[in-house]
């Protein structure tokens, strides 16, 4: 390994782990990982004394500032600053600058306001403002004045359920606003934010909320795309979520097409054509870490390319990483910046060795998919940690979905970016008149992208659910997988699989205990029975975000299927849909009386529920060989002792 390229990748550990680490256990494990690469790739390659102080020097500065950078802090004047002590409702006043559009939905509005006033005094900050009721979009730029209660957002009950906190702090606020009616001052200029809009209204309003969203996501991005929700799950179940997130693969359609339509043109006009094109990507799908990235490669790539060079393109990655991170260190915290990362980084290093083991593999005339079968797998298992630590899901089918998409996504791409263009060069009446006749090839291809999503995302096991993966595990399976993905690690490949082999069955033995998860939100309780793999679950609501709660603890747990769940309230006929589908058995009470008498219990193999007592104020579950009673009004343990539930795992 090179000194350069060794120096570039310890730098990168360095500011992703010092942006990533949230507590002491995980700096030491941090520290020990630096000081043992630093010190091993050091006396390997002979770096003098010197060199190494100053490059240990370098390493403390970046880790420093990428640790430090990577929390989040209010500013000085935030509004939520205005919170003393455990105060969590304070009544306000406030004056604000909207800061994206927010759609209607389920008749409420929700978004970013960017502060101007709280109370009479000039602040600086941001708060989520929640509109409720709400019967025309907020649009970005519009100034508005409020009255209503800031709170605090809410943290997570459980880490398998959306973090309101930390998702609003990475957005830079610390505070919500709730109001029940706004005042609209004034509207700025929005030029960016009125282009994404036209481009989205005018491509859904022509191919409709599927098609035409799909084509607005593949120029914009799925984040500024209000997309129908089983759409997102599709491509989600697919492996093809990569399709909706703007990163470097419509950025390299783009550009791949306007360097080939300017090949002819000296080299002024085609690095003129490809910054240009690049510009235009950026200011259309935003700022985002992937997208940032991209147009940073892409940049360097021009440059090196047009200058008669050849780029190392996996040394312009890690400077590309390591510039970002320590510029906006909070980036390290990002999914998707994880994801882009380890993506790009298979294909850079993984994709050529790959296709070569193929190309012998395969028999000769399927060996012409090798190429496209080789981008696929090194994508896959380069994200497959990262899919496991946060989601405890992946795509089985994602090689095939890949492979079967290609053809589709890259015309598809390139064609919704040059409708978009004629969206913003074209007066609306004209463009409003050939759209429809433009965008029919194109309306094509989405319908026949997305028929093929919904087919694969009903296949039988379609998703893997592993449940949740602890993060050693994480890195041992990585550490797994890297002889297998690295070229030139042979012999340490039989090894590997004993260390593969070990995650695979700590994992299930994680998933096989017996155990009970209690979880509490906005007044509702569910309780996850666990036995030897199965579960079963007690919900104290029928309504539908009960529901979508639970949907969401059974699949984070890792289970697809649940053999029963209480429902101990009643449940309406548009929701008895949303929980069939969770569980092969469902009870629920009807007209206010409980679907179980006294001396009754529902059960399956290992997991049951009854009723304790003939008032119904006392239930009592089993799990194994364990039992627990309960307060039926809350599902909380009566006992004092502990549960055996160990939250902090999950």
């Amino acid at each position: 390994m090179k000194p350069v390229f060794a120096a570039g990748l310890l730098l990168l550990l360095a500011c992703i782990g010092a942006a990533c680490v949230r507590n002491a256990m995980q700096w030491l494990s941090l520290l020990t990982l630096l000081v043992s690469g630093f010190t091993l790739w050091g006396r390997a390659l002979g770096w003098p004394r010197k060199a190494m102080a100053a490059f240990a020097l370098m390493l403390c500065l970046v880790s420093i500032r990428c640790g430090t950078g990577a929390i989040l802090q209010p500013q000085r004047d935030d509004p939520s600053l205005l919170f003393s002590g455990n105060d969590r409702v304070v009544g306000v006043h406030l004056v604000g600058r909207v800061h994206a559009d927010a759609a209607v939905r389920n008749g409420r509005c929700r978004t970013l306001l960017e502060v101007s006033r709280l109370n009479g005094r000039i602040r600086r900050g941001r708060t989520q403002l929640s509109l409720d009721p709400c019967n025309a979009p907020l649009l970005a730029g519009s100034w508005i004045e409020a009255e209503g209660e800031l709170r605090r957002p809410q943290p997570s009950p459980h880490p398998l359920l959306p973090a309101v906190d930390e998702r609003l702090a990475r957005s830079g606020s610390w505070s919500c606003l709730r109001t029940d009616a706004i005042r609209v001052l004034r509207r700025d200029w929005t030029p960016l934010a009125d282009s994404r809009r036209t481009i989205a209204q005018r491509f859904v309003n022509t191919a409709g909320p599927q098609e035409g969203g799909l084509l607005a996501a593949l120029v914009l991005g799925g984040g500024q795309v209000a997309l129908p929700q089983n759409l997102r799950d599709g491509f989600r179940v697919a492996g093809l979520s990569h399709a909706l997130a703007a990163s470097g693969f419509h950025l390299s359609v783009l550009l791949g097409s306007a360097l080939a339509c300017t090949r002819s043109f000296a080299m002024p006009w085609r690095i003129a054509s490809g910054s240009g094109s690049m510009a235009l990507f950026l200011a259309l799908a935003g700022a985002q870490a992937s997208v940032v990235r991209a147009v940073l490669m892409g940049a360097a790539a021009l440059v090196i390319g047009e200058s008669g060079h050849r780029s190392r393109q996996l040394g312009v990655l890690l400077v590309t990483l390591v510039v970002m991170l320590l510029a906006h260190p909070a980036w390290g915290r990002s999914i998707g910046f994880q994801l882009s990362a380890a993506a790009t980084a298979g294909l850079l290093i993984s994709a050529a060795p790959l296709e070569q083991r193929l190309v012998q593999c395969l028999p000769q005339p399927l060996d012409r998919l090798a190429p496209a079968l080789a981008i696929a797998l090194a994508a896959l298992f380069w994200t497959l940690p990262l899919q496991l630590l946060h989601f405890g899901a992946a795509p089985l089918y994602a090689v095939l979905s890949n492979l079967l998409a290609a053809p589709l996504l890259a015309p598809l791409t390139l064609v919704a970016m040059a409708l978009a263009v004629i969206v913003l060069l074209l007066p609306a009446p004209l463009s409003a008149a050939v759209l429809p006749w433009l965008s029919w090839p194109a309306q094509k291809l989405s319908w026949l992208l997305i028929s093929l999503v919904h087919w694969i995302s009903q296949w039988p096991w379609a998703q893997l659910l592993t449940g949740p993966v602890h993060p050693l595990l994480v890195m041992l399976l990585s550490l797994g997988l890297l002889p297998w993905l690295l070229p030139g690690s042979t012999r340490l490949r039989c090894r590997s699989m004993l260390l593969l082999l070990l995650v695979v069955c700590s994992q299930i033995g994680f998933q096989l205990r017996d155990d009970l998860v209690r979880v509490e939100q906005w007044g509702r309780q569910w309780l996850v029975l666990r036995h030897r793999g199965r579960a079963a679950m007690v919900s104290s609501h029928g309504d539908a975000l009960s529901c979508r709660i639970a949907k969401r603890l059974s699949q984070g747990l890792g289970h697809r299927h649940l053999d029963w769940i209480a429902v101990l309230d009643p449940v309406g006929i548009e929701q008895q849909t949303c929980w069939t589908a969770l569980a092969h058995t469902l009870q629920a009470e009807q007209s206010g009386r409980s679907s179980l008498s006294p001396g009754q219990r529902l059960q399956s193999d290992g997991l049951s529920l009854g009723v304790v007592d003939h008032q119904g104020r006392l239930l009592d579950v089993r799990f194994g060989a364990r039992v627990k009673r309960l307060r039926r009004k809350d599902l909380s343990p009566i006992e004092t002792d502990h549960l055996g539930v160990d939250e902090a795992a999950y």
